[in-house]
């Protein structure tokens, strides 16, 4: 399709008149000028999502990798956003720019197999513990049933806390198009879908999401309560909470595990 010259007024993009007509503009005649209008007044959406995941990445990781493979989820976003409807743009692109990134990270496939075998044998140790216990079990309890010293086990820990890629979209998938997830800061209903079982099994997830946080012990309820809904860092959760960057990592690292578990266990 041929792009349109369109004459704007004499305002900045950044102004919401001039972004609400080249959102009608693009939406009608679908212009690749337009569209190049939109990425540049969003992209700094991106570069927050890119700087918020880079945060718990390794040090091999470039940021402006993320932020390359954000742009494509942007992309997406704007092709796809329904304007008429009553939703914000920036919530609904948050969601594809993270699930771009994500998806990008995962083909590359970077964490090592043993990790992921780790990670899995303890999500189904805290599965299996809180089940029997009917609580959530102890350091010495989880590592007895790993078959490892208690030592052994805050180290698997540390290793799989640098390994994590915002580790709750990987929990949460809602079935549909690429890039829509539940997490725990958006939950973004796919408003196109007309499946009466997908918006079902979306409410369900959402009630076992957040009956799994209430059951979290106290202190890493508190540490995803403040990581995904306050968007603060592990080293302010640490301020906070009188303790160590390192020792607020494990209890994030614990708290996934728990609710992967958890997930498991009941969608089998």
């Amino acid at each position: 399709m041929c792009s349109v010259s369109v004459a704007y007024p004499k305002k900045t993009d950044t102004d919401p008149s001039v972004v609400e007509q080249i959102w009608v503009d693009y939406k009608a005649n679908g212009s690749t000028e337009l569209r190049d209008k939109l990425i540049l007044n969003y992209s700094p959406l991106v570069k927050y999502v890119a700087s918020r995941v880079f945060a718990g990445l390794p040090q091999n990781v470039e940021n402006a990798d993320l932020i390359s493979y954000g742009i494509f989820g942007l992309i997406d976003a704007i092709e796809k956003y329904d304007n008429t409807r009553a939703i914000k743009f920036e919530t609904y692109a948050i969601a594809r720019i993270k699930g771009a990134i994500i998806d990008a990270l995962r083909s590359l496939d970077w964490v090592p197999r043993s990790l992921r075998a780790k990670s899995k044998s303890l999500e189904k140790a805290y599965a299996k513990l809180e089940l029997e216990y009917q609580r959530a079990p102890k350091d010495a309890e989880v590592a007895e049933e790993v078959g490892v010293p208690v030592e052994e086990l805050q180290k698997w820990l540390t290793q799989l806390s640098y390994s994590s890629v915002v580790a709750l979209d990987e929990l949460w998938s809602v079935h549909g198009e690429a890039g829509d997830r539940v997490s725990l800061f958006e939950t973004i209903q796919d408003h196109k879908s007309e499946d009466p079982f997908a918006v079902v099994e979306f409410e369900e997830m959402k009630d076992i999401l957040a009956d799994s946080i209430d059951k979290l012990p106290p202190k890493e309820k508190i540490v995803i309560a403040l990581y995904y809904y306050e968007g603060l860092t592990l080293r302010e959760i640490g301020s906070v909470l009188s303790i160590t960057e390192s020792r607020v990592s494990q209890l994030h690292t614990k708290a996934i595990l728990r609710l992967k578990g958890k997930l498991a266990s009941l969608t089998g």
